[in-house]
């Protein structure tokens, strides 16, 4: 349950996830942010407007799939690392999922890394298929891995360090 060990219930996700319908068309937004405070640098990021805080900024974000284009300018400025990216566009059998990421050592495109449920469970080991650097002013790095499909919806984090050059 959420507020006793920080992880969001099926039907929390529920509420949040698009359409299979809609994640099969191309990458789309995904803002796992449950709690009410007062935040909204992803609705000033994404040029698109496809995010709302509304009526006022306690509200948690609702994004518009069918607005959305999932080009991750909302998960580099999410402060809470609570948007992930999700295309299962990518192949027949594999997706996209774009994590956001603070730590160091930052992995490398080509590398394999170890993708984590949002539980910390280990999932399996994923090719990194591309980084995108926050920049100067923002330290969060857009980690993009290829998964099979079936757990587009589970691999939420990575293990720092531990990144190998190949499958074993």
């Amino acid at each position: 349950m959420l507020m006793v060990d920080g992880i969001p219930t099926k039907e929390d996700l529920d509420k949040v996830f698009p359409s299979e319908e809609r994640m099969l068309k191309g990458p789309v937004a995904i803002a796992e942010c449950f709690q009410q405070i007062p935040c909204n640098p992803c609705t000033k990021a994404c040029v698109k407007k496809a995010i709302k805080v509304e009526p006022d900024i306690n509200e948690t974000p609702k994004i518009d799939p069918d607005v959305c284009n999932g080009c991750g300018a909302c998960l580099l400025r999410c402060p809470g690392l609570a948007i992930f990216i999700v295309d299962k566009s990518y192949s027949e059998t594999e997706a996209i999922v774009k994590l956001p990421f603070e730590f160091i050592p930052v992995p490398k495109k080509g590398q394999f890394v170890e993708g984590l449920a949002r539980d910390g469970e280990a999932l399996g080991w994923f090719e990194v298929e591309r980084v995108v650097n926050g920049g100067k002013t923002n330290k969060t790095n857009m980690i993009s891995l290829i998964v099979p499909k079936e757990l587009a919806l589970e691999v939420r984090n990575i293990r720092v360090g531990g990144y190998r050059d190949g499958r074993e």
